[in-house]
């Protein structure tokens, strides 16, 4: 899988230049080119049916090499509002902060949910960097219907943009695939997301 745009929506502070930043962004690049479709490919093709491919796959294959290559921590809980906002898919330490990491799964709504949960860790002082993955418009149409896609949140990157912090960065990972075949099989999602790695 290729990952064709990398936005800094936020960054105050010295994060993105820091040594640690440069660290997690490698993890996360290998973390997504690793995943290839179909299994034993070296590559991602996906079988372009319109909504014909399930998304948590590719998600899991992403988390299975954070967590095994790199030691991330999956599904993590965090509190920091009146209400617990869910789960992170994958945290990293960063001395006494964490870096949260959240891959797009749902539709639109959900990607703004995402985002705000990753702004208000920031708020909180919680977490010092942030990153969120969504498919290419390219890629949207072959997924489950109406997810969340880079082309549909952007409008709204000004609300973020002016978020009042000191200190905190949020990247966006746009994600595409390599190549389209009508030959090879549909993701399901009941595939294990181990298989695509």
């Amino acid at each position: 899988m290729k990952i064709v745009q990398e936005v800094s929506l936020i960054s105050r502070g010295n994060f993105e230049e820091s040594q640690e930043w440069g660290v997690i962004k490698n993890e996360i690049r290998i973390a997504i080119d690793a995943i290839a479709w179909p299994v034993g490919a070296s590559n991602f093709t996906i079988n372009p049916t319109r909504h014909g491919n399930g998304v948590k796959p590719i998600k899991n294959a992403c988390m299975a090499a954070l967590q095994d290559n790199f030691g991330w921590q999956l599904e993590t809980q965090i509190r920091f509002a009146t209400r617990a906002p869910g789960r992170v898919d994958a945290t990293k330490i960063l001395d006494n902060h964490l870096f949260a990491f959240e891959w797009e799964t749902g539709n639109i709504s959900s990607s703004h949910r995402a985002v705000n949960k990753l702004v208000l860790g920031i708020l909180r002082g919680i977490f010092l960097g942030t990153a969120l993955v969504l498919p290419s418009r390219k890629l949207y149409p072959y997924l489950t219907d109406r997810i969340g896609n880079y082309e549909e949140l952007e409008p709204y990157f000004d609300v973020w943009r002016a978020v009042n912090i000191q200190e905190g960065f949020l990247a966006i990972f746009v994600i595409e695939h390599d190549a389209l075949d009508w030959s090879v099989p549909t993701i399901t999602k009941g595939t294990d997301g181990r298989a695509l790695i």
